[in-house]
């Protein structure tokens, strides 16, 4: 019996203990992979962290941007990379949207990463020309049922956060709309200040600069609860369709397999960098908020977004270009 106990006990501390691996980690360079060009959010998140996490650990951590592909170049590759903790993910939304987006995709949202932890979040406003007389979500819900693809919303491009944003509003309404694509934000954003285009979902910060002046209107914001920046303006759910957001989220992954005292360390870590007074300031001049999670939650949010996204794309018959 007590040899038995004893077994337990040691079975215990021995599981407890860190792995091999987190004893002399990191005894080399991290590489933060961002799928994406400079200057894009993930980039933004990943080069604050990098600069006040590479002292705490005492190791040089190199941003590399991989773009390409809606993102998928680099978020391959970080797929296919060695779980040992030495190549880190900065990710976006579009991670789960472009599994129903993209056929034959390299890699799996779900199986093949270990999450680390939500870096930030990132609003999204369903503005209008000032012109527009269907100027609240019940009214544009009114005028499209009265009169389908009539009336108009941009996006930059084809399975663009913006567009499944405005297509998920239209799956839940039941309404049909006419998506205009274009190229980037420029553009749509042009033609929606000069009335060439009727809605648009447009990220807190350029939204809020227009609105203000009068150029743009508000109709609702697409996070959970009212913005800071535009407080007077419903959410949706507040505007009738209950429980729906489309708050973009970003966050930090490693490849699947990445020891599991690693990933927690890696959490405690960044989120320590995330709670400062710097990020915020840092942060909200991109129209972002620095949120943490625990990396199984990360992990509920990427299972229940994948599963949201593809019904959308789905039932819209949307097929990225």
């Amino acid at each position: 019996m007590r040899r038995r106990h004893f077994l337990s006990a040691t079975a215990s501390l021995m599981a407890a203990l860190p792995s091999a691996e987190a004893w002399a980690w990191p005894d080399q360079p991290i590489k933060i992979v961002v799928p994406f060009t400079p200057g894009t959010g993930p980039d933004i998140i990943a080069r604050f962290i990098d600069d006040r996490l590479s002292p705490k650990l005492g190791q040089p951590i190199v941003v590399e941007n991989v773009a390409g592909a809606s993102g998928n170049i680099g978020t391959q590759q970080v797929a296919r990379a060695k779980p040992d903790g030495y190549t880190l993910l900065s990710q976006v939304s579009t991670l789960v949207m472009n599994a129903s987006l993209f056929k034959n995709l390299p890699y799996d949202p779900v199986a093949d990463f270990a999450p680390i932890g939500l870096t930030a979040l990132g609003s999204l406003v369903l503005v209008s020309h000032p012109g527009q007389v269907p100027a609240t979500l019940a009214e544009l819900e009114a005028a499209a049922r009265a009169a389908p693809k009539i009336l108009t919303y941009g996006s930059p491009g084809v399975g663009t956060p913006h567009h499944l944003s405005m297509a998920l509003v239209e799956t839940t309404m039941a309404i049909e709309l006419v998506h205009v694509p274009y190229k980037g934000t420029a553009g749509a954003l042009q033609d929606l200040l000069g009335g060439q285009i009727n809605y648009m979902f447009l990220p807190i910060h350029v939204a809020a600069q227009h609105v203000r002046g009068g150029k743009l209107k508000a109709i609702a914001a697409g996070s959970q609860r009212r913005l800071a920046q535009l407080p007077d303006v419903p959410t949706l759910s507040e505007s009738g369709l209950k429980g729906i957001d489309v708050d973009m989220w970003y966050g930090f992954f490693a490849p699947k397999g990445t020891p599991a005292d690693l990933i927690d360390r890696l959490n405690r870590d960044i989120g320590a960098v995330l709670e400062t007074p710097d990020a915020r300031r840092v942060f909200e001049a991109q129209g972002l908020i620095p949120v943490t999670s625990t990396p199984q939650a990360l992990g509920e949010i990427v299972a229940h977004d994948r599963d949201r996204w593809a019904d959308v794309v789905s039932k819209r018959g949307i097929q990225a270009g």
